[in-house]
């Protein structure tokens, strides 16, 4: 008889181990032996939603800082120390969080952990710093948005469309003049309010002993200051009473693009409501079989490409209230928008009259 083979079914579920430090620093540890590499991250409550008045971009800005020094740390040692361990690293600011992480090989745990504690204590805020990093944000601005096609589209031009108030209105990546205006003071403020351990999350995943990771955190986070999270705003605002549309024109575009989005229900306040809204995304543009890429792509050769995602950023679980289904879209050269939003919105009615 052949020898019996036994196939290796995929990991569904992860052991998961959480809890708080005094200082208010929520944990998550998530073990996994399957390879020799860790992962450890934190996540800061504050996004660009959080970001005042006057001082557009200041969130993205901020993030950059972290990575300007830290408590015990000089100039770029941050970077030799996980590049020369192996590692990546990177940060990254969203509407509603921020976020830090190294990726290194497994026996660099603790260095990992030293690293994003260190810079918990306290970033080296200097007005050499500050007027740095405004420059290098500056250029970022412009390799990614004003000197790129479709740049900003639609994550930047599409939110003051279809919101009012500043939180969910506003550039995320700021205006020259807001981020020229930051302040050092600014700065240290922030940092005070919103990167506290009681307003962070680190996440260890990858090959540890929960115990020894565990040693670990109390070790490298257990005296960082103890500061509470600040009172979270109210982002909300008033649902749309009726369509709005609205154009601009981008000189580095070849083709004209196209985006729409309607406002879906609160991914944490009604998570049960919101969940059919990620796979309603799938169901219109996954994939070649998916209901708009057979309309627009297939039969009517209305667009070159056309993707759906929940979020400005694509995030359907990693964003608070308010949030949207988004469809964007790439027309043909001389292709109008008007036949374009009409077969989104038959082939919506459709999937809501058949099923």
């Amino acid at each position: 008889m052949p020898p019996t083979t036994t196939l290796d079914v995929p990991v569904t579920t992860y052991p998961l181990e959480r809890f708080t430090l005094p200082n208010g620093l929520r944990v998550v540890l998530a073990p996994d032996r399957s390879a020799p590499v860790i992962a450890v991250a934190v996540l800061y409550d504050v996004g660009i939603r959080s970001e005042p008045p006057g001082r557009t971009g200041f969130a993205h800005l901020f993030e950059h800082l972290m990575f300007q020094g830290s408590a015990n740390l000089e100039k770029l040692a941050h970077f030799r120390i996980v590049q020369g361990s192996g590692g990546t690293f990177n940060g990254s600011t969203h509407l509603d969080y921020t976020d830090y992480f190294e990726t290194l090989p497994s026996g660099a745990l603790e260095r990992a952990l030293f690293l994003e504690a260190d810079r918990m204590r306290g970033p080296v805020l200097t007005e050499a710093n500050l007027r740095n990093q405004v420059d290098v944000v500056k250029e970022e601005i412009r390799a990614n948005v004003l000197n790129r096609p479709y740049g900003g589209f639609p994550w930047l031009k599409l939110p003051p469309v279809m919101f009012d108030t500043f939180p969910n209105a506003h550039d995320g990546y700021g205006s020259f003049a807001d981020l020229e205006a930051a302040t050092l003071e600014e700065a240290v403020e922030f940092f005070e309010t919103y990167y506290a351990a009681g307003n962070a999350v680190l996440s260890v995943a990858g090959d540890f002993d929960p115990d020894h990771a565990r040693t670990l955190v109390e070790r490298h986070f257990g005296d960082v200051p103890a500061r509470p999270a600040p009172p979270r705003p109210n982002f909300d605002e008033p649902d749309l009473t009726a369509a709005r549309h609205d154009s601009y024109v981008d000189r580095h575009a070849p083709v004209p693009a196209v985006a729409a989005a309607w406002r879906v229900p609160d991914p944490i306040g009604q998570r049960a409501a919101s969940l059919p809204y990620p796979v309603l995304a799938e169901v219109l543009t996954d994939g070649d079989a998916s209901r708009l890429v057979q309309r627009l792509e297939h039969r009517d050769q209305l667009v070159t490409s056309v993707g759906g995602y929940i979020g400005f950023m694509g995030e359907p679980f990693g964003v608070r209230h308010p949030t949207a289904l988004v469809v964007q879209a790439h027309l043909r050269p001389g292709g109008s928008v008007s036949p374009v939003l009409d077969a989104i919105d038959e082939e919506l009615e459709r999937l809501a009259t058949d099923g």
